[in-house]
């Protein structure tokens, strides 16, 4: 028996001017749920925004307090980023990745989300004909929306066809070879799938960046989140898989948000290779009269004119947390390693009443636990189960508005609570007597 009656769930929709629920955005679909609860008392089981359900990690607090206090906040900060944070940064790359990345390389933002968009804007202008974005999908649907806003082209394709390193080259080798792309983007571990790109893929994108001149955009969100491995012990094996190892032609994106918990302070870190940061680009000297170096251009002519800087205070918290990191004193995998339970428990009861996990496997094992996952039901598309999902007080997304070509959505972990689990089972039950499936 539905929870929410079709006729309420359009009146959502309607208060909240969404023309259709099936493909909604997140925030549409949050909207929709946020309705729905405050209109009935009946509690929603959150599955649509990747907002962290932990809580923030004291240490950057108190740091940021300390540096209020210090009397930072009558000065504008430096767009570069203030140096304990630009040398923590470059310390913690040491001592979970293993590769080496200089101070000067990496550049705090607000927000993975304006790494990616001042990113864009200097890799397909750093080279005449070079002006499109290609995603390894499924990915973030934020940055094909940011891509629309700057008016830059992009194509994409669905990985879950071409794992492994021969058949992903051949498809990479595909898109490249027309010399248009300038950049490739993708997270790992993947938001929304969960899949992890292994080290021979990564070499391949690696070798093939290098090969076409194209910029990789590795979106590492939910660092060391893969918890199948024994990451996120600094200075010891098995160090984070990157791209980095096998091109110089790269850009890692480390926000705070997910790791610390410390979304709502919007900090991350755009980390340039050091030969990327120093190359000079004469279409970038002409366009913005500057040197045309490419580090310096991102910085200060587009990252600068997005934003003015990050907030001062947040950069002390963010250097506190990544340098305690470092000394062992936080122990960031367990404090997330909530979500890999939550995951296990919550896919238990989904797959208990007939729903089935799309990208169930990696190259050479099964998918883990964590931070996103996805979900199936036989007989509905992606966009069906979004909508019937929602009359059983369940919000998630549609894996075709993430450039999924499988059918089902995304769920996440994040804002699930113990007392949700009995609620979940009941609807989730109520669900399949209500889809029977062919026998």
């Amino acid at each position: 028996m539905k929870i929410f009656s079709e006729a309420l769930v359009a009146e959502a929709c309607r208060a909240n001017s969404i023309a259709d629920l099936s493909t909604a955005t997140i925030g549409e679909i949050l909207l929709a749920a946020q309705y729905l609860e405050q209109k009935t008392g009946i509690p929603f089981i959150r599955m649509d925004q990747g907002s962290p359900g932990l809580p923030i990690n004291r240490y950057g607090v108190e740091a940021e307090k300390r540096a209020l206090d210090s009397g930072i906040g009558s000065q504008y900060p430096a767009a570069a980023g203030v140096p304990e944070l630009k040398e923590a940064a470059s310390e913690f790359i040491r001592a979970f990745i293993d590769i080496g990345v200089s101070p000067r390389s990496c550049v705090p933002t607000t927000g993975s989300v304006s790494a990616s968009f001042g990113s864009f804007i200097a890799c397909t202008q750093r080279i005449p004909g070079k002006d499109k974005v290609l995603f390894i999908d499924p990915g973030f649907p934020i940055q094909k929306s940011q891509l629309r806003v700057l008016g830059i082209g992009w194509r994409e394709f669905d990985i879950f066809a071409w794992r492994g390193s021969g058949r992903l080259r051949t498809r990479l080798e595909e898109e490249l070879a027309a010399g248009d792309i300038a950049a490739i983007v993708y997270s790992n571990p993947n938001n929304p799938a969960w899949i992890c790109l292994e080290e021979e893929e990564l070499q391949v994108i690696g070798e093939l960046a290098t090969k076409y001149d194209v910029v990789v955009l590795e979106d590492l969100a939910y660092f060391c989140m893969d918890y199948r491995r024994q990451l996120g012990h600094p200075y010891e094996p098995p160090y984070v898989p990157t791209v980095a190892r096998y091109t110089d032609n790269y850009i890692l994106m480390l926000s705070a948000s997910k790791i610390f918990s410390y979304a709502g302070q919007r900090i991350a870190l755009c980390c340039i290779s050091d030969a990327l940061y120093e190359k000079q680009y004469p279409a970038l000297a002409e366009r913005y009269l500057d040197a045309g170096v490419f580090g310096v251009t991102l910085t200060a002519s587009i990252l600068y004119m997005i934003t003015s800087g990050c907030t001062a205070t947040t950069q002390y918290g963010y250097a506190e947390m990544l340098r305690l990191s470092c000394q062992g004193a936080i122990n960031f995998v367990e404090d997330t390693r909530e979500y890999e339970r939550r995951a296990r428990r919550m896919k238990e009861i989904f797959c208990r009443h007939g729903f089935t996990v799309p990208y169930e496997r990696d190259v050479t094992q099964a998918v883990g636990d964590g931070f996103f996952f996805t979900l199936a039901y036989d007989g509905l598309t992606g966009d069906e189960l979004v909508v019937e999902l929602m009359y059983y007080g369940v919000s998630s997304i549609s894996l075709s508005t993430t450039g999924s070509r499988q059918q089902g959505v995304r769920g996440c972990t994040s804002r699930m609570r113990e007392e949700l689990y009995p609620v979940l089972d009941e609807r989730m039950a109520a669900f399949e007597r209500d889809h029977p499936k062919k026998r």
